[in-house]
């Protein structure tokens, strides 16, 4: 792989330039630096991911379709198959990981095909800790503040999110009372796309995103799930495959919002949109990504750079979300950074690829 991947985020913080397709201009940040790009890695199945988790730059989590959960512990030389037995019909969006041998899965669905799973071992066994009941309940996406304190997000039952809890690292779960939870708009949910429409950060606070009513919105919830605030976002909604898709927060504060209509070739202006005050206002971008996108994730040890993706390419910014830039044309579904540098994106196909630098690159299944 060259250069480790935390050289490649100290490089990539300094200055980007991400590979991208024959013919296209690369796109550079103000300064000059080493050339970087996505670097297709061999996941050995054609399963659409839009679970990942990035541990740090030897391990990373995948989980997708067909019940289908991969681990690499070599910064993704090999994906190993780790799936939980007998998972072939849930379909898994959304993995959270402590390091190469803890892990939880969110399986989505109606009813009983919501449903969480833990590791201990690396994958060699899964326990299942979660399983819903309630028909009307659809969950979305998990998030973790810390190794033992977490919360999973279903879509609105009887006009109200809906929010599990979790203590011990997600060994039990509990569902919240919603007394603390403003009532959805009609027709409002969360997309289940990249695993982003739910994330925290530091010990208590989280967000979750919405689409698909009058107004996308950003909720904030300041005390681990218990109250929620909503703030409208100008990123589309009005329609069912509009809205936000995935949310980043790089501290309390500071945060990006990507979304728009996921419908292929449907047009997705403002398309993403930050906020400096913990998600109580957020401004549109003054130059968004060009099309829909899915997925974002600050650039590791940076205020300002990050990246967003999507089934018709990558886009950075170096701004803070204010600007965006089309850097690659690959398809992908969600981002993920690990703390010491390591960048890993994957989508359709069994498509994952790493953030790295040089030309060369290994066969992908499905490319």
């Amino acid at each position: 792989m060259g250069r480790t991947a935390a050289a490649l985020g100290a490089a990539v913080l300094a200055a980007v330039t991400l590979g991208t397709a024959p013919g296209q201009a690369a796109a550079r940040t103000p300064a000059e630096g080493a050339r970087v790009r996505w670097q297709p890695q061999d996941s050995g199945t054609d399963a659409r991911f839009r679970g990942l988790a990035a541990v740090d730059r030897h391990t990373a989590w995948l989980a997708g379709s067909a019940g289908t959960v991969l681990r690499t512990t070599d910064g993704g030389e090999r994906w190993r198959p780790v799936s939980p037995p007998g998972a072939q019909d849930l379909e898994f969006r959304d993995i959270e990981a402590f390091d190469a041998r803890r892990a939880v899965v969110l399986a989505i669905g109606e009813g009983e095909a919501s449903r969480i799973l833990r590791t201990d071992d690396g994958g060699a066994t899964w326990t299942e800790s979660f399983r819903n009941t309630d028909p009307k309940a659809f969950y979305d996406c998990v998030t973790f503040f810390d190794p033992r304190h977490g919360l999973a997000l279903s879509d609105p039952v009887d006009g109200k999110y809906r929010i599990a809890s979790t203590r011990d690292g997600g060994r039990s779960w509990r569902v919240l009372p919603d007394t603390g939870m403003p009532p959805a708009q009609t027709g409002e949910a969360g997309f289940a796309a990249s695993g982003q429409c739910l994330v925290a950060s530091g010990p208590r606070d989280a967000w979750l995103a919405t689409g698909g009513g009058a107004a996308s919105r950003v909720l904030h919830s300041a005390d681990r799930g218990l109250t929620w605030t909503a703030a409208r976002t100008p990123v589309p909604a009005g329609d069912p495959a509009r809205g936000v898709f995935g949310l980043a927060f790089r501290d309390r504060t500071h945060g990006i919002a990507v979304g728009g209509d996921y419908n292929a070739g449907e047009p997705s202006p403002r398309a993403a949109a930050v906020t400096a005050d913990a998600g109580r206002t957020w401004t549109p971008s003054a130059q968004p990504p060009a099309a829909y996108r899915s997925g974002v994730a600050w650039l590791p040890r940076s205020r300002s750079a990050a990246l967003a993706v999507g089934p018709t390419g990558t886009d950075l910014t170096t701004d803070g979300g204010r600007t965006w830039r089309t850097v690659d044309d690959g398809s992908y579904d969600t981002v993920d950074c690990a703390r010491d540098g390591a960048c890993w994106a994957a989508g359709e196909r069994g498509r994952v690829a790493r953030l790295g630098s040089g030309s060369r690159a290994p066969h992908t299944a499905g490319s």
